[in-house]
């Protein structure tokens, strides 16, 4: 499972104007992290998605996205995993 996760970090992170990644289980344990992105980050980015999957519980699992000046961040939870991918949005 290991090489899976390596590989859809390596996937993700080679994508245009991203520039970071995080996996972590549904618990928050990061699974990998690559680029601009902190493994102290997995715990918060599981709960997020966790709280708003509450908000619409009969919905598909939802993709939340957080942005500020510079950087955009989305999350999602496909199965026991937890994604968050952070993008360049300044330019």
């Amino acid at each position: 499972m290991e090489k899976n996760l390596e590989k859809t970090l390596d996937d993700v992170i080679s994508e245009e104007g991203v520039i970071g990644c995080i996996l972590a289980d549904h618990a928050g344990l990061c699974l990998g992290v690559k680029g601009n992105a902190s493994s102290d980050s997995a715990g918060v980015i599981a709960a997020i998605a966790d709280q708003v999957a509450k908000l619409e519980p009969k919905s598909p699992t939802p993709i939340i996205s957080l942005q500020n000046d510079s950087r955009q961040c989305l999350i999602h939870r496909k199965g026991p995993v937890v994604g968050a991918i952070y993008k360049d949005v300044s330019t």
